[in-house]
């Protein structure tokens, strides 16, 4: 996943706009990653991704085992029909 795909299907939120919302706002748990533009409010599909981009930014490491743009958004739209994940 790259930078400017979405994360936030609902909201239409960037992977590059929740990461510099935990660089800039530094939240102190990762539910507070919501408040940037309402992530993982909606379907809850991307809060497990949410949690990881915030526990790699927290430790300084790079976010791993992030799929593809393509897989993602098939993944999410599997779980819109079946609601597993």
């Amino acid at each position: 996943m790259e930078l400017d795909d979405k994360l936030c299907y609902c909201f239409h939120v960037s992977k590059r706009k929740v990461i510099n919302h935990i660089r800039v706002h530094k939240p102190r748990v990762a539910s507070q990653v919501s408040e940037c533009g309402g992530a993982g409010t909606g379907c809850g599909w991307c809060v497990p991704y949410l949690k990881k981009c915030f526990e790699a930014e927290t430790n300084n490491e790079n976010v791993e085992n992030m799929p593809t743009a393509e897989e993602y958004e098939a993944q999410r739209a599997a779980f819109r029909i079946t609601g597993n994940r």
